[in-house]
């Protein structure tokens, strides 16, 4: 029970959304039975399955092995790291940027251990990547999913219009990446025997590829039942040490971000907004974006502007910038378990957003 428990204790995010909560109900007008509505059940419910899985398959031990590999193919720092970003990027365009997260991240924790490569900020650069690479695809992330249905485009028009500036900001990372990344040979640290359990690995790959088929034909409760059942019978330790507060910290979030939306001020201060002219639209979902992360922001945005190629550009580049502005974001700097992280992030992050602002308003001027 202390196991579970701890982590709710030491989570100083969680207890910072519970006092703006708290907060905000005291001065938002709002009903109690519709805070159950507020939060995104399909988001928690997949977030849920891939805590299980992805730590089913690390506790398999796999990730060590691969790690290694990793490491014998990619001998030197730079590649590796550039190697994982496009990696990271390509998986987001069609497995969503979470997935992608999910995936690499646990894989990339493996190398500290083993080696001196600066895995903290090789993180930083797949939170990045999954922000960029996902912007291209309508099922690349939670946003394009809304701004696709609303928009009413094809699957390829989605995609030819989101080209330009995801190509220019995965070009622009991979060269961050590699002057941030040296060439230096990867020192490996004293090696020890990796051992793996085969049956919990193969287990874990079943579920999570049953896992992606729910999600597809929208049996995920189901799955995640099932999942569950399997895991507290067959490997019950990985629930044990899986950090549960995540996901109360995105219910939390939900919750606020509703609350929110809900203050007068906010409602009759978006009305005038909406009849200003481009500029304006794309400076403010970028800022809404930072505030309240880009999936609420494109949701509340979607009342007053159209979905049109200039907010699904603008939302996509609020996921860069503060750590709010993506729900990614979140997912990879928790799953590092390192305290430097969080302001290293922002060294990386806040400059990208400037460039990825800067540059897109160009190519918009450019283009349109």
């Amino acid at each position: 029970m202390a196991t579970l428990i701890k982590p709710f204790l030491h989570d100083r995010f969680l207890h910072l959304l519970l006092l703006l909560g708290l907060l905000l109900a005291c001065i938002a007008p709002f009903h109690w039975r519709d805070l159950p509505a507020a939060i995104d059940w399909h988001t928690i419910v997949t977030l849920c399955g891939l805590l299980m899985l992805t730590h089913g398959l690390e506790s398999s031990g796999y990730f060590a092995v691969l790690g290694r590999k990793l490491i014998q193919r990619f001998q030197h720092e730079r590649t590796l790291a550039l190697f994982m970003v496009a990696g990271a990027a390509l998986l987001s365009t069609f497995l969503t940027n979470d997935v992608a997260l999910f995936i690499l991240v646990p894989l990339t924790l493996t190398l500290r251990q083993s080696t001196t490569l600066p895995v903290t900020r090789l993180i930083i650069f797949e939170a990045l990547a999954v922000n960029a690479g996902s912007m291209l695809t309508p099922i690349g992330n939670p946003q394009n999913i809304l701004l696709w249905g609303a928009g009413g485009t094809s699957f390829s028009g989605f995609m030819w219009q989101m080209l330009p500036p995801a190509a220019l900001l995965m070009l622009s990372l991979l060269l961050l990446t590699w002057f941030s990344f040296r060439a230096r040979p990867i020192e490996q640290q004293t090696q020890q025997p990796v051992s793996w359990q085969r049956p919990l690995l193969w287990l874990s790959v079943a579920l999570y590829l049953l896992f992606i088929a729910a999600l597809e034909l929208k049996l995920a409760p189901w799955a995640l039942l099932l999942i569950f059942v399997v895991f507290l019978l067959r490997a019950r330790r990985v629930l044990l040490q899986i950090d549960w507060s995540l996901l109360v910290v995105f219910m939390t979030m939900f919750v606020d971000v509703h609350l929110l939306t809900r203050l007068p001020a906010l409602q009759q201060g978006m009305q005038p907004l909406a009849q200003a002219g481009e500029g304006v639209h794309f400076l403010l979902a970028i800022g809404l974006s930072q505030i309240i992360s880009n999936v609420p922001a494109t949701i509340l945005l979607l009342q007053f502007l159209p979905a049109n190629t200039l907010l699904a550009w603008a939302v996509n580049i609020g996921g860069f910038g503060l750590l709010p502005g993506s729900l990614a974001n979140l997912i990879a700097l928790r799953m590092a378990k390192d305290r430097r992280i969080w302001w290293q992030f922002h060294l990386f992050s806040l400059p990208m957003l400037l460039w990825a602002s800067l540059t897109g308003w160009l190519l918009w001027l450019l283009l349109s």
